[in-house]
């Protein structure tokens, strides 16, 4: 019967963790702001870029990288081979921030912010392998408490979720979540503080 349950909880965790990967977390919140904020052509005009430039360049990076036997799985939760997906996603990330600098004449704050969380994350890398999962999600719902507080709690606990899942799947251990959380904290506070002094100019 222990047996039983441990393949339940395993398989558990694979799921909810497989599904809040850091690019359908971001992806979820995109759409989301789309639907609450902007008209259907305002969302396809400003989610289209992210996607074509970012989000699925990242998807087929790594599906290759698997394929090819350059990464073990499709979470990349090999240290060293991180070094190269951190890279190939900031490149990215840089692209589509100067097009939409080129093409608005201003920063997406989100996405730069996304940027720094990836350098932080980076950098933590060369010490310890911190969770990025558990990193994407806490920023996840740093974003959304920007503008709903509410959304912004659920995702938090989405987030507690997610690391535990990622210890479970021993993926990551429990200091490598706490890290990725406590990163991503520190960015989502600041994040929010410069979001608030935005609103008030």
């Amino acid at each position: 019967m222990e047996e039983k349950n441990t393949s339940f909880l395993y398989a558990a965790s694979r799921i909810i963790s497989d599904f809040f990967n850091p690019l359908v977390s971001l992806f979820i919140y995109f759409v989301y702001l789309s639907i609450q904020k902007y008209s259907f052509e305002e969302s396809v005009n400003r989610f289209l870029p992210i996607l074509l430039i970012t989000i699925l360049p990242v998807i087929f990076w790594i599906i290759w990288n698997v394929k090819t036997g350059r990464y073990t799985n499709m979470d990349v939760s090999n240290r060293v081979q991180r070094k190269s997906l951190y890279i190939f996603i900031a490149i990215c990330i840089v692209s589509y921030l100067g097009f939409y600098y080129i093409r608005n004449g201003a920063v997406d704050f989100v996405m730069l912010f996304i940027l720094v969380l990836l350098f932080a994350l980076q950098i933590s890398n060369l010490y310890i392998k911190s969770s990025m999962h558990t990193a994407f999600n806490v920023f996840v719902a740093a974003l959304f408490f920007a503008f709903e507080m509410k959304v912004g709690f659920i995702w938090l606990a989405v987030a507690a979720l997610v690391g535990l899942t990622r210890i479970i799947l021993k993926r990551h251990t429990v200091k490598e979540v706490f890290m990725g959380a406590g990163i991503a904290f520190m960015i989502s506070f600041i994040y929010l503080y410069c979001d608030m002094q935005l609103q008030q100019h």
